[in-house]
């Protein structure tokens, strides 16, 4: 029986009872060590706590000698409860009881600090009589203290356990649970005799007809062979692939005519897995595993799987993966600037060596400067932007060549339709070589052989085309590689006319904003100025700067930044600086100028907040505008300046050491709650002052402290002019990539000659008038410039008589000498005379007006103390 399937199945369930049997005894047995655990600690926590809430265990604690008196209850509590032991400790932990009273005064073993603060401590202990179960309780007096401590415990094994009790039933359960088994199994085994012994010759005969069919109708060979080699089994799907005689079962396998790659695998004695070989024109993979493993006759079984489409498929598979991993690269790579050439150049780039083994790309010049493609769908002449490729001597014309498309070329007839080209054998298709023969001829001696072309529209508009070459790589171009061409060249067309767009927009907004800015500086004598401007790499901004002619030989310097870039900061700049200089001839002193152009910014912002327009190029409304004005005078060499949320100006003295003098910096303009103050510098002559916007001394890689560092590095030194200054600011301090507008300006000072100035206080009597005159023609004798007395005394008499009658003392008058003759007159009155034309019968009102006739220019400035009147006549 034990042979048998009935005597298997027998042994299985008696296997299963017994594992069942023993599972429930180890349940059993490991419940019943939890339940004797948990009486334990159920019993020695009650014991601990009955002793300790007991009647007069306060009092004995209390009590001159507590050993003496609760020796005996504990012990007799102990007897009663069962328990190995009951100890009675004080709070330090000293007992004063114990089964063994050679213990008594000695230290507690065990934890029972938690205790002293109320609460029930339980642990394992391992004692003589094994392991056990300690619980140590408090004992609390009636005031809430706690005057000792009481521990009881109690072994394990003392504690009995249901689960102990149920061990026999389950036992006796399983010894009929194996009895009933047994019995089944030899009922099921007597009937299983009687079935298979009826088995007869047909049905064994069918059985082996089934598994003849089944074997040679798989789709997949088997062949079985010998120890001695020859061939024992092999179904129709063998025969097919290996191409096997009709005789070939019982022959060797090695007389077979195989191909040397599956006779090797079939006669190698050795387990083979999935091995791919070659058999005729067929790829099959082998499996081979050997009948003598487990105990069968010696020999081997072979499978044989034609994975010809297979491998196909997979190729197949792997050219898609690989076109797709193509397009990926070309979305991510393609177009990464707002660059047109670096577009082309990305295209050609990324389709090298992958797609083709060169890529050229020609664009119309228009498209190269940002310019809207010509109308039409042709294109007569285009400029090659890019070209890449597997070496460099290929005999492509170069970047930056000019070609010119014959009309009748397949070219331009791809250019005209609008539709990509296909030239899978270069060598019999003559019609491309019209573009150009000579350079055709030399390509095809280089040996390209294969041609994709594209043209590269976008938004219905031809910009140019891109060629795909083949040399090295000898499968030509076929109807799938067109299709990659066509999608790889329509995202680099988008791209590129995205380039193109924001290359004419940025050139516009270039030109806008140069327009705006001062193409020449005013000629004056004051300063040596020099200037740079340039505009970020990635848009315009509103930065600008201004050198302005004041009265009486003084220059405005001006520096200023709009928030925003773009076309709108860059009016808005615009109209700023027109407004400086309007604000400039009033002759305002600094802070008061700033304060006029705060006004003006927030009206602007209220106008286009008002309109709903108002955005900068970026979308981000203006909300204000950086400003430094400074006002240089050669006669005293004092500079005065205000600054509005602007970074401060640097000055250099003439010995090269820079500082950057603290100015009252107030807001921005636009957001400014205060007044500005003016500060006020004296400057040695051969000093240079450095004005700049943020762009040079801040960027995403420094902070402006670090930037205001580097800029004191490089103007510290030797002497320069204000060029050379510009120049080695700008090449130690020019950020990698400039992300913002940068405006600098650099003045070096100079101060007029005491001989150039001169000057007298004038007494408030109108008989002064003759002297003052006097003392003008002999300095302007002394001068040379005798021509000019006349007028000269003349606009001196008119205004000092003017002051004299309806002006305030003191009144003084000043000659200065530089590029024109300046007379300035001044007193203590804030009142400015007008001019007005006198009628024919009117006595007066006709000085000013003589005034403004012989001077070129004529104003009031304003001052702390009063007021100038001043003019100016021209030298020559």
């Amino acid at each position: 029986m034990r042979r048998s399937v009935a005597g298997q199945v027998f042994g299985l369930q008696i296997l299963i009872v017994l594992l069942l049997v023993a599972a429930a005894a180890v349940a059993l047995v490991v419940q019943s060590r939890s339940e004797a655990e948990r009486e334990a600690r159920n019993r020695s926590v009650a014991v601990a706590q009955t002793f300790a809430n007991s009647p007069g265990i306060v009092e004995a604690l209390r009590s001159p000698d507590p050993a003496a008196i609760l020796q005996p209850k504990a012990e007799a509590a102990r007897a009663g409860s069962g328990v190995d032991f009951i100890v009675v400790l004080n709070d330090d932990g000293i007992r004063y009881t114990h089964p063994d009273p050679s213990q008594i005064g000695q230290k507690f073993i065990g934890s029972y600090l938690p205790a002293l603060h109320g609460q029930v401590v339980i642990e394992r202990s391992t004692g003589s009589l094994g392991p056990g179960i300690q619980a140590v309780v408090p004992v609390y007096a009636p005031d809430g203290s706690v005057p000792g401590l009481v521990s009881a415990g109690i072994t394990v094994a003392k504690v009995s356990s249901a689960g102990e009790r149920q061990l026999p039933v389950v036992l006796g359960t399983a010894a009929g649970a194996v009895g009933l088994a047994t019995l089944g199994t030899a009922l099921i085994s007597r009937r299983l005799r009687r079935q298979t012994h009826g088995l007869g010759p047909a049905e064994m005969t069918r059985m082996y007809e089934h598994h003849a069919a089944v074997l040679h109708a798989v789709r997949e060979g088997v062949m079985i062979v010998g120890a001695d080699g020859r061939l024992l089994l092999c179904n129709d799907e063998a025969r097919r692939l290996l191409d096997l005689p009709a005789d070939a079962e019982g022959r060797p396998v090695a007389e077979l005519g195989l191909e040397p790659a599956p006779l090797a695998l079939l006669t190698g004695d050795r387990p083979v897995t999935d091995e791919v070989v070659l058999a005729g024109e067929r790829l099959l993979a082998v499996n081979v595993r050997l009948t003598d493993q487990a105990g069968g006759p010696p020999g081997c079984v072979a499978t044989l799987r034609d994975s010809t489409e297979l491998m196909a498929l997979s190729g197949r598979a792997e050219g898609a993966q690989r076109r797709l991993r193509l397009l990926y690269d070309a979305g991510v790579t393609v177009g990464s600037s707002l660059d047109v050439t670096r577009t082309a150049e990305e295209l050609a780039q990324v389709a090298v060596p992958r797609f083709a083994d060169f890529v050229t790309v020609d664009l119309a010049d228009q498209v190269l400067t940002g310019e809207e493609p010509p109308p039409g769908t042709s294109l007569g002449r285009m400029r090659r932007a890019a070209f890449a490729g597997i070496r460099d001597d290929a005999p492509f014309y170069p970047v930056d060549t000019v070609l010119d498309v014959v009309p009748n070329a397949p070219l331009a007839g791809a250019l005209h339709s609008g539709e990509p080209g296909l030239e899978p054998r270069l060598a019999e298709a003559p019609g491309w070589r019209e573009q150009d023969p000579e350079r055709s001829a030399r390509v095809l001696a280089y040996g390209v052989h294969s041609l994709v072309r594209v043209p590269l529209r976008a938004r219905g508009v031809l910009l140019g085309v891109a060629r795909f070459w083949r040399a090295d790589r000898p499968e030509p171009f076929e109807a799938d590689d067109l299709a990659l061409a066509e999608e790889l060249v329509a995202h680099a067309a988008v791209c590129i006319d995205n380039a193109r767009r924001y290359t004419r927009e940025h050139a516009m907004a270039v030109t806008l904003q140069h327009s705006l800015l001062p193409r020449n500086l005013p000629p004056q004598s004051a300063l040596d100025v020099a200037h740079r401007y340039l505009p970020a790499q990635a848009g315009v901004g509103g930065d600008w700067f201004d050198v302005i002619p004041l009265p009486g030989a003084r220059v405005a310097l001006v520096v200023g930044d709009v928030v925003g870039h773009g076309l709108y900061a860059a009016a808005t700049m615009g109209r700023l600086r027109t407004a400086i200089h309007n604000f400039s001839t009033l002759d305002l002193p600094p802070d008061e100028l700033l304060g006029h152009l705060d006004d003006l910014v927030n009206r602007i912002d209220q106008d286009e907040a008002a309109s709903g327009e108002g955005t900068s190029g970026e979308g981000a409304a203006l909300t204000g505008a950086t400003c430094l004005y400074a006002i240089y005078d050669p006669v005293s060499g004092r500079c005065t300046l205000a600054s509005a949320g602007h970074p401060p100006p640097a000055v250099v003295d003439p010995d090269g050491r820079v500082v950057f003098p603290e100015l009252a910096t107030g807001p921005p303009l636009g957001l400014a709650v205060l007044p500005f103050e003016n500060v006020e510098l004296d400057l040695a002559e051969g000093s240079r002052l450095v004005l700049y916007t943020d762009g040079l001394v801040e960027d995403r890689e420094r902070d402006i402290g670090e930037g205001l560092e580097l800029l004191r590095a490089a103007l510290t030194g030797p002497p320069r002019t204000s060029e050379q200054t510009c120049a080695d600011v700008l090449g130690a301090m020019l950020p990698e990539r400039q992300l913002d507008d940068i405006a600098l300006l650099v003045a070096q000072t100079r101060v007029l000659a005491p001989d150039q100035v001169a000057g007298w206080d004038v007494p408030a009597d109108p008989a002064a008038v003759g002297a003052v005159r006097a003392a003008v023609a002999e300095r302007l004798a002394a001068w040379g410039l005798e021509e000019a007395a006349f007028a000269t005394e003349l606009i001196l008499s008119e205004l000092v008589t003017n002051a004299i009658r309806y002006g305030s003392g003191p009144i003084r008058v000043r000659l200065v000498r530089d590029q024109a003759l300046i007379c300035e007159v001044s007193d203590g009155s804030s009142t400015s005379p007008h001019l007005k034309y006198a009628a024919t019968t009117d006595e007066g009102g006709r000085g000013l007006f003589l005034v403004a006739q012989f001077a070129d220019r004529w104003g009031t400035r304003y001052t702390a103390t009063g007021k100038v009147i001043w003019t100016e006549q021209p030298l020559e």
